[in-house]
């Protein structure tokens, strides 16, 4: 059973995207509210994946990302961006950058680990 990391400033959406990988994915599942504490975090419990918001006050998604990958116990833990700005067009933020993926907020809670193991390449059961 994997471990994911869920990183979201918002109380109501980590809770809904904890919820639904543990209950519909039947994950176990590591919470932080902030870049810095997700760091520690990854380095501490080396969870399987991150799923990872874009924007947060005090250090962004981008900006977690990059120190994560800086650091050689993070850097090959794979990272899912969630983002409620979900541009079109040619350039968007993450563009460059060795993540797993980019889901979009909202999200159907009940698809959400279906749609974080395709972009991980991962079994679903």
């Amino acid at each position: 059973m994997p471990t994911v990391l869920v990183v979201d400033d918002d109380d109501d959406v980590r809770m809904v995207t904890c919820l639904s990988l543990t209950k519909v994915g039947g994950w176990d599942v590591l919470e932080a509210s902030r870049g810095r504490e997700a760091i520690d975090v990854a380095r501490d419990a080396r969870p399987d994946a991150i799923l990872l918001d874009l924007m947060m006050p005090d250090m962004d998604g981008i900006t977690t990302f990059g120190l994560l990958q800086d650091d050689p116990a993070t850097r090959g833990i794979p990272v899912v961006l969630l983002t409620a700005k979900s541009h079109v067009g040619p350039n968007q933020p993450w563009d460059g950058l060795a993540v797993s993926g980019v889901l979009a907020k909202p999200f159907s809670p009940m698809e959400l680990p279906r749609d974080v193991a395709a972009l991980l390449g991962w079994e679903t059961r």
